[in-house]
């Protein structure tokens, strides 16, 4: 007898509702939501977010750029952009990620005067970043003293409550719809990240493609039996 046939799936990730309508909110990240809410009655010119793998830094990010019409900012251009030039992209700008081009004297330079040009025009700007600006190693003191004294919006490890409503909504973005009794199931079972229900969904996803089969605990309990053997 002929084993059957899987299908092989393509590498395609579902894509993310990224509205404030789909931002959910709960324990770990309220204070952050705060403090985009509470623009422009900013301290300073820069609110640092800051956040683990996969934990929404990106989405409320999003979120601020819908309420302040910002400008995403690749931190790589601070290597190759003036801090004038990157000034100019607008009103307000979102520096997402930042946390690989800190210690490079040239990036941090950029950064420095950046942070002059908002703080002289009053305006504002959003980094964010895996660690808090506390535990980041610069190398301009200047820099470092006014990151580290900027406000500092932290996302935390969610809750069983948020968690829950992150997997569901991760499968939704993947139109695939779950009942609870899946959810349940994987909660007691999985790591408390962001990060790993982003990689359970996807793992899920594909497996259920694959074998053409829908999302149910026995495919969960072969996906995270799987997950265990790494």
């Amino acid at each position: 007898m002929k084993a059957k046939a899987e299908q092989i799936p393509l590498d395609f990730e579902g894509r993310s509702a990224l509205g404030r309508e789909d931002y959910l909110i709960g324990p770990s990240n309220q204070d952050a939501v705060g403090w985009i809410d509470r623009w422009p009655d900013w301290p300073g010119p820069v609110l640092v977010l800051n956040g683990p793998a996969a934990s929404g830094k990106t989405h409320l990010a999003a979120v601020w750029r819908d309420k302040t019409g910002a400008e995403i900012i690749k931190p790589e251009m601070l290597l190759s952009k003036t801090a004038d030039q990157i000034a100019g992209a607008g009103e307000t700008l979102i520096l997402d990620g930042i946390d690989p081009w800190l210690s490079d004297r040239e990036a941090e330079t950029t950064l420095f005067h950046l942070y002059n040009i908002f703080k002289e025009e009053q305006r504002t700007f959003l980094v964010t970043m895996r660690m808090a600006p506390s535990h980041a190693d610069f190398v301009i003191a200047d820099l470092a003293s006014r990151m580290r004294a900027a406000p500092v919006a932290s996302i935390h490890a969610p809750d069983d409550i948020l968690l829950a409503s992150v997997l569901i909504k991760l499968f939704s973005d993947r139109q695939l719809s779950v009942g609870n009794e899946v959810i349940k199931y994987i909660l007691p079972r999985m790591e408390r990240s962001f990060a790993a229900a982003r990689d359970i969904v996807s793992r899920a996803d594909k497996v259920a493609l694959s074998q053409k089969r829908g999302i149910s605990v026995p495919l969960l309990r072969q996906v995270m039996a799987q997950m265990q053997e790494y």
